[in-house]
C-alpha cells in the first residue's frame, strides 16, 4: 500500500521506485535497455534467413544494437494456425537453426533476440498430437480457442518440464541475449486433467506458479538474457512478472497516438523502464493511421525503445532521421528510463498530452509534448513543469533561451507554436499528430 499527500505523480513515483528497485532484480535491473529492431511488422510469417540478415544489416548501419526474430521460426509455423508448442527451428527457413542465425547477427556486431509463446499450443502441432490432454479444457465439452491456440496446463509439473527442455536446448547452444515472451490469449475453461474435480479452484493459482517456475529456471540458468513479458493479448498486467522480466510489451497496438493513452495510463504504476515501446510502420497496421516518423519516435522514447519495421523501405532522408533518433536515445536513455517521471497533461482529457522525466540531481530534464489534432487560431498555451530545482537556470533546447526552475514550474513552459508564427525544428506548426521534445539543462 502506498500513501501520498502530494498527488498522483508522487504516488506513481513510489510505485516506480518500488518496482524498479525492489521487485525487478538481476543483471538488467538498473541497466538501460538495448535499442532493438523486431521483424514482426516488417515480415510477419513471410521471411527467409537472407531477408532477416538484410533487415538487421540496415538496422546496424543505423546504430541499432539488438535484432529480435519474432513469430514463425519454428515447427510448421507458417500462419497462426499451426506450430505452437513445437520449439524446434524450421530448417527450411533457418538452415543452421537458431544457432546459425544468431551467429550471423552477432557477426554483424549486434545482439540476437528470440520470440517464444511457451504457454500456448496449436492443435496442429506435434506436441498436441502427442499430448492432447495437456491443454486446459473442461471435460466432455468443446474447448474454445483464441487465435487458433489453446492454453497449456502449466499447473502440471511435467508440462512445464517439457517446455523448459525445449527452450533450454535452444538457449544452451545459441547466442540469445533477449527473449520476447508472448501471451496472446486469455485463459478460459480453466480445468486441469491433472487434478480431481474438488481441486479445480486451485488451477488458476497453480498455473501462475508454473509460469513463475519456468521463468525461475530460465533466468537462473541464463541470468544475462533480458526477458520481456507480455501484457497484451492475454491481459496479464501483472507486476509480479517484473521479478523475472524487468519489462513488458504493453500492447500490440503500436500506433503512436493510441500509445499516448497506453503509456500514460501504464505510468500510474509502471516505470518507464518496464514499458516495451516501438516505432512501427506507417500507415499503422492496427489503425491504418499515418503518423510522422518523429512523433512515432518521440512517443516510443518514453519506454524501452525500438523499431518494428524494415528500415530498408524508408527513404534515405528517413534513414538519416532514424540514425539521429538512435543517437538521441543512446545519449538520454538512462535519464528517460530511470529518471523521476511526471505526468503533465492527460490524453484522456485533452488534445495535448505531456509528460517529463527529471534526473536525480535535477540538473537535466526532458519534456515530451504531443498534440493529436491541429488547431487553428489557438490560444496562448503553456504547461507547468514539476520536479526542477527552483533556483537553477535551465537552457531550453527548443528556443535556446534560459529559464529558472521556479519560472518553469509556476509560470510554465510556453508551448504555443503559432503566436509568433515561428517554425520549430524545421517543422511548420500546421499538422496533426504533432510532437516536440524539450531538453532542459542547468547552466
Amino acid at each position: 500500500m502506498v500513501y501520498t499527500s502530494q498527488g498522483l505523480n508522487a504516488l506513481s513515483q513510489s510505485y516506480h521506485r518500488l518496482y524498479r528497485g525492489r521487485l525487478a532484480r538481476g543483471y538488467w535491473k538498473d541497466k538501460a535497455r538495448p535499442i532493438l529492431i523486431n521483424n514482426w511488422e516488417a515480415t510477419y510469417f513471410d521471411f527467409t534467413e537472407e531477408r532477416l540478415v538484410e533487415i538487421a544489416s540496415k538496422a546496424k548501419e543505423c546504430g541499432v544494437e539488438l535484432f529480435v526474430l519474432d513469430d514463425g521460426w519454428f515447427g510448421a509455423r507458417r500462419s497462426d494456425r499451426a506450430g505452437l508448442g513445437d520449439w524446434v527451428a524450421s530448417r527450411d527457413l533457418l538452415p543452421e537453426g537458431i544457432k546459425g542465425i544468431a551467429q550471423k547477427i552477432e557477426d554483424l556486431g549486434m545482439k540476437f533476440g528470440l520470440w517464444f509463446e511457451p504457454e500456448m499450443i496449436n492443435k496442429d502441432s506435434d506436441l498436441y498430437r502427442a499430448h492432447p490432454d495437456w491443454i486446459l479444457k473442461t471435460p466432455d465439452r468443446k474447448a474454445s480457442h483464441g487465435r487458433h491456440q489453446y492454453v497449456l496446463d502449466f499447473s502440471r509439473r511435467n508440462v512445464v518440464d517439457h517446455i523448459f527442455g525445449m527452450m533450454d536446448r535452444i538457449l544452451s547452444e545459441a547466442k540469445v541475449s533477449y527473449i520476447k515472451w508472448d501471451m496472446n490469449r486469455s485463459i478460459t475453461e480453466c480445468y486441469s486433467n491433472g487434478y480431481p474435480a474438488d481441486r479445480q479452484g486451485e488451477i488458476f493459482h497453480r498455473y501462475i506458479l508454473g509460469v513463475y517456475d519456468l521463468y525461475e529456471r530460465l533466468t537462473s540458468k541464463y541470468p544475462q538474457i533480458l526477458f520481456e513479458s507480455c501484457a497484451s493479448g492475454g491481459g496479464r498486467f501483472d507486476p509480479g512478472m517484473l521479478y523475472y522480466a524487468p519489462q513488458a510489451w504493453t500492447s500490440d497496438d503500436t500506433d503512436a497516438i493510441e500509445r499516448l493513452k497506453i503509456q500514460y495510463g501504464s505510468s500510474y504504476c509502471y516505470p518507464v523502464s518496464s514499458m516495451g515501446s516501438h516505432v512501427s510502420v506507417t500507415p499503422n497496421h492496427q489503425l491504418n493511421r499515418y503518423t510522422p516518423l518523429d512523433t512515432r519516435a518521440n512517443v516510443a522514447y518514453f519506454g524501452t525503445f525500438g523499431y518494428e519495421l524494415d528500415l530498408n523501405k524508408l527513404t534515405p532522408e528517413e534513414q538519416e532521421e532514424v540514425k539521429r533518433q538512435v543517437a538521441f536515445m543512446k545519449e538520454y536513455r538512462q535519464l528517460i528510463q530511470f529518471g523521476t517521471y511526471y505526468r503533465l497533461s492527460s490524453p484522456f482529457e485533452s488534445n495535448v498530452t505531456a509528460w517529463m522525466v527529471v534526473s536525480p540531481d535535477k540538473r537535466e530534464a526532458i519534456v515530451g509534448w504531443y498534440r493529436v489534432l491541429n488547431v487553428v487560431n489557438h490560444a496562448y498555451s503553456r504547461i507547468r513543469l514539476y520536479g526542477l530545482d527552483p533556483d537553477l537556470c535551465y537552457r531550453n533546447s527548443q528556443d535556446a533561451r534560459s529559464y529558472y526552475g521556479d519560472e518553469l514550474m509556476n509560470y510554465g513552459l510556453v508551448t504555443s507554436d503559432s503566436s509568433a508564427g515561428e517554425v520549430i525544428d524545421g517543422l511548420s506548426p500546421t499538422r496533426d499528430f504533432d510532437s516536440r521534445l524539450y531538453i532542459l539543462k542547468a547552466e
